[in-house]
């Protein structure tokens, strides 16, 4: 890689990580160093193709995607959840129920199949309209419709207290970090 591809890849990486980062723990599971690992496996391999690549942003997404579904096939055993940091202590507001629905929801989202969770990641968090969904997971448009409701509705099966937030309840509470999936009636 010369110079000036080195340069540009530097720039995408300082850009884009970040969210790349929130796809691929979302991809994960919800694991955070799954997910980095994820990320960084991606980006060694859009670094050895970054000459020949058109769209950056889009092919890593797409190795990210494609790379899950690969450890997905793998049958290795279920991990236990961890977590980075310990909870904060002091007088902020009660985030008690962001915290729950966070944990309802990465719960629920870790017991769909890897095709319900990836087309659920791809069309609400990463908000792609249906033929690019289509496109990156070499399906019809409707294949992808189809999933998505089916995939909702086992999302709201697994976590029905879901679907009693409805736009009252939702501006109410604050937002989760990593919500994927705005559950709608």
């Amino acid at each position: 890689m010369d110079a000036e591809a080195q340069e540009s890849f530097r720039e995408f990486v300082a850009n884009r990580s970040s969210a790349l980062l929130k796809t691929a723990v979302l991809l994960s599971g919800g694991d955070r160093h799954a997910g980095e690992d994820l990320l960084q496996n991606a980006l060694i391999k859009a670094a050895g193709r970054w000459h020949r690549i058109d769209e950056p942003e889009a092919y890593v997404r797409q190795v990210l995607y494609r790379q899950q579904v690969s450890r997905w096939r793998l049958k290795w055993p279920r991990r236990e959840l961890t977590v980075a940091e310990p909870p904060e202590t002091g007088t902020a507001p009660d985030a008690s129920g962001a915290a729950e629905l966070r944990l309802v929801m990465r719960g629920a989202l870790a017991r769909l199949t890897a095709r319900q969770r990836t087309v659920l990641v791809l069309r609400y968090f990463e908000d792609l309209p249906e033929s690019e969904v289509a496109r990156i997971l070499g399906c019809s448009v409707g294949t992808v419709r189809s999933a998505t409701h089916r995939s909702l509705a086992r999302l709201r099966a697994l976590a029905p207290e879901l679907a009693a937030l409805g736009p009252a309840a939702a501006e109410q509470r604050p937002a989760p970090d990593y919500s994927p999936v705005e559950v709608r009636q």
